[in-house]
């Protein structure tokens, strides 16, 4: 959950109506938690901070911090521990051990495998499914994880100790513990050996049985063994994501899951492959049936992102759906850089971020010798039905505003960690410039609306300003200050394509371009350009417009570009271009530029 930055909405301190709440709620939540011991989790005198974030993925969260760190967060209602927390109570919650290796992948996003569990002499922990459980580590009592528990203890055992054990919601070194001191775990030694670990270390060389195990992806029986360590996942499911990676964590990054509530029928008995192989098999399926099928010479060079949208997505089993996550590729640009290194076909980036598929290797063993399974071969009538452009497949791309910190404004984030060169969004530039006024005890003490301005908000945000108006401005408003401080800052801007990962590029993204231009005998044309910032194709698009308006539609190189490509149609076709993109492609209407120099439709008399 907290393996990516997430973005902090507010920042304040609790109040004392909410202070009492809270410790009931906890008081509830643990029962076994003694007065003393709750006093220490929900000071009454410490200052308590409630701060309301927004995951990487969307998720609304609020956390109560300490002066040092985060102690606890809230979801839908439920209350969880951080890893601070259990460093202080390591027997708050049931806990399950696993290898010290299996943290590295835990704090990249991957769920706990049964797999990786070590079963002390004395069993599992008795819990049901949803409980709450910690995580902890051979030799060392300390938790290091939370997360939820997917089957009962019976369950596990019944599924014989395979499929997904916990899900992992929060680890140590991910965001929310990097938004603490940073400490590390404490040495807290076990109440019991564990002879499961003397046990593993008695089967290791035997019969080379643990050969095996390895190669099904299962967990190393030494974990001294650190040397291969890099080069053995938990399960074969697991995502090979490394802390700090921009890939976005699945939350099925152990998919090889037993059905709930159905342990008597083991999923791999339904198919032997691992999830990765058959979203593998379903990608390669995909990929040669578009290039047989749907992809013509004449429509290349084609966006990569347009031939997953349009094309791929099109060729999918009914029933099933590509997830390049999910796959060992990761990424779809990796996919096709494979693709590339078979010489089937060839990408290159034309412009700067986009790629485009520009050759296809029509004669390529690969695609000469793929059939068309039966199945697919019957549905595609039907898809084509839909429309060549994918008009419906088509997923308007999420576009968050970024700004990034030059030198000269550098001293204001210095406080909150962020360096020159950093991109943040306007709710993270936010929270650091009222850390900062709040650090520097800058509010103003008879007015709190307003901010004193000390000589570093005077460099950095009345350089604009003559000497004169420097000398007599003071103060601020707070949101003065904060325009001020937004304008001084270097715009950005991120895309998120679906199924993509997040571009960042600089400046502002350029709107779509609409104009109306004047051609010989009075007549009028309507001139579409930068679709492609958005993932539109520009044939699909003059093909859409040149079948609903009956006008002949031409594309032309974007001139003073090599790689861009405007649509231009006879008349003036906004009404009709307005409700194609505002509606059927659902594009922002503060991301289309023009729409204003539509004709005005008259009543009929």
């Amino acid at each position: 959950m907290f393996a990516k930055a997430f973005r902090i909405k507010s920042n304040t301190a609790i109040k004392g109506s909410d202070r009492r709440k809270l410790r009931a709620d906890v008081a509830a939540t643990f029962p076994m938690l003694s007065s003393e011991q709750l006093s220490e989790v929900v000071s009454n005198k410490e200052e308590l901070n409630v701060i309301k974030l927004y995951t990487h993925k969307g998720e609304a969260v609020t956390v109560y911090a300490d002066s040092r760190n985060p102690v606890l967060f809230e979801m839908e209602k439920m209350l969880y521990p951080t890893v601070y927390t259990l460093w202080a109570h390591p027997d708050l919650l049931p806990a399950f051990t696993t290898w010290p290796p299996v943290l590295h992948k835990l704090a990249g996003g991957a769920d706990l495998m049964l797999p990786g569990v070590v079963v002390p002499s004395s069993g599992l922990p008795q819990i049901d499914r949803g409980t709450l459980c910690a995580i902890t580590l051979v030799g060392n009592r300390a938790p290091v994880a939370i997360g939820i528990a997917t089957m009962s203890t019976m369950g596990m055992l019944a599924a014989g100790m395979k499929g997904k054990g916990l899900t992992v919601l929060h680890t140590y070194m991910d965001q929310l513990w990097s938004f603490g001191d940073k400490t590390c775990p404490p040495t807290i030694v076990p109440l019991e050996e564990e002879p499961g670990t003397e046990h593993a270390e008695e089967e290791e060389p035997d019969d080379k049985k643990d050969e095996d195990k390895v190669s099904e992806n299962s967990l190393p029986v030494d974990p001294s063994l650190s040397t291969d360590i890099g080069n053995v996942s938990l399960n074969e499911t697991i995502e090979s994501s490394e802390v700090g990676e921009n890939e976005e964590p699945s939350e099925n990054a152990a998919a090889e899951t037993i059905g709930e509530g159905n342990l008597d029928v083991p999923q791999e008995l339904e198919d032997s492959r691992s999830p990765h192989e058959q979203m593998d098999a379903l990608l390669h399926q995909s990929f040669f049936h578009a290039l047989k099928c749907k992809v013509k010479k004449s429509e290349l060079p084609l966006l990569t992102s347009t031939f997953l949208r349009n094309y791929m997505f099109s060729c999918c089993p009914k029933g099933q759906q590509i997830d390049i996550k999910k796959s060992s590729y990761k990424k779809f640009s990796k996919f096709l850089q494979s693709m590339q290194q078979q010489k089937i076909l060839q990408v290159k980036e034309l412009s700067k971020g986009v790629e485009s598929i520009v050759d296809v290797d029509w004669r390529h063993d690969s695609i000469r010798s793929f059939v068309v399974p039966e199945i697919a071969a019957s549905e595609s009538p039907a898809q084509d039905n839909k429309g060549a452009d994918g008009e419906q497949m088509y997923h308007p791309p999420e576009i968050i505003p970024l700004y990034g910190i030059s030198s000269k404004m550098a001293p204001l984030f210095q406080e909150s960690g962020y360096k020159k060169g950093s991109t943040l969004s306007s709710s993270e530039v936010r929270s650091a410039i009222i850390s900062y006024v709040k650090i520097n005890e800058l509010v103003d003490e008879t007015n709190k609306n307003f901010v004193t301005v000390n000589p570093i908000l005077c460099d950095c945000l009345l350089i604009l300003l003559n000497q004169s108006e420097q000398a007599e401005i003071s103060k601020l408003k707070w949101d003065d200050l904060l325009s001020r401080c937004l304008n001084q800052l270097q715009p950005f801007h991120q895309v998120t394509f679906a199924g993509q990962e997040p571009t960042v590029r600089k400046g502002n993204i350029d709107p779509i371009d609409i104009t109306i231009a004047q051609r010989s005998s009075n007549k009028k044309v309507t001139i579409i350009k930068n679709l492609e910032l958005y993932g539109l194709d520009p044939q699909a698009i003059a093909n859409i417009l040149q079948q609903k308006v009956q006008a002949s539609a031409t594309i032309t190189t974007l001139p003073g570009t090599k790689d861009r490509a405007q649509v231009q149609i006879q008349g003036n076709q906004i009404n009709h271009l307005a409700k194609l993109l505002l509606e059927d492609y659902q594009i922002h209407r503060k991301y289309i530029q023009g729409l204003e120099k539509a004709p005005k439709i008259g009543r009929k008399k």
